[in-house]
């Protein structure tokens, strides 16, 4: 029977979405290394990095656990935008997605003791067309730095940048809550 559940991640926003979804859980992150082969793609990113970060629990997790991971990354143009790590890619980044549509990718694995189980969404999202003061005013506020892509939706930034969603906003957050509490429920029915 699952009794505790852990979520392996740092991100304020998760841990938000999974007090709002009403779950008991508690944070418990290892730093892993985001690194990830280069022949991969897409989906299959997020994919590899959310079962990547199960790897520090695969020794410790105890019967009656559930570890949920997730990663979201910024696909456009065949092109893979992490977290920006200084001003000049957070410009770079935003000066790419300025005025054209992008896919934000997350994906959630969930780590019991008997397996491993991973769903991802994609959401499609449209800039519009950014000035440079729009772009350089941002990043001034520090914000692009902890997210993928270098922008935040949920932020004033990105609430002015963004001119159309298909798909989960709460996944272009960091997590497709409605396909997440679905999956947990199924997984806590059948232990």
């Amino acid at each position: 029977m699952i009794e505790e559940l852990i979520l392996a991640s740092g991100s304020p926003r998760r841990k938000a979405f999974f007090k709002e979804m009403g779950f008991d859980f508690r944070v418990e992150k290892y730093p892993v290394d985001e690194d990830y082969p280069a022949s991969l793609k897409g989906e299959e990113i997020a994919l590899y990095l959310a079962e990547k970060k199960t790897q520090p629990f695969l020794k410790r997790i105890q019967d009656n656990q559930l570890v949920i991971t997730a990663d979201t990354i910024v696909w456009h143009k065949g092109q893979c935008l992490g977290k920006p790590e200084n001003k000049n890619e957070a410009y770079a980044m935003l000066k790419q997605l300025s005025g054209t549509t992008h896919e934000v990718i997350t994906a959630v694995g969930f780590l019991t003791k008997a397996q491993f189980e991973v769903l991802h969404k994609v959401s499609k999202v449209r800039f519009k067309t950014l000035t440079e003061s729009e772009i350089e005013a941002y990043i001034a506020t520090q914000q692009p730095y902890d997210k993928a892509g270098g922008y935040g939706i949920q932020d004033a930034f990105g609430k002015a940048a963004v001119v159309n969603i298909q798909g989960s906003y709460t996944n272009v957050v960091g997590l497709p809550v409605e396909a997440c509490r679905k999956k947990i429920n199924e997984i806590l029915k059948r232990h």
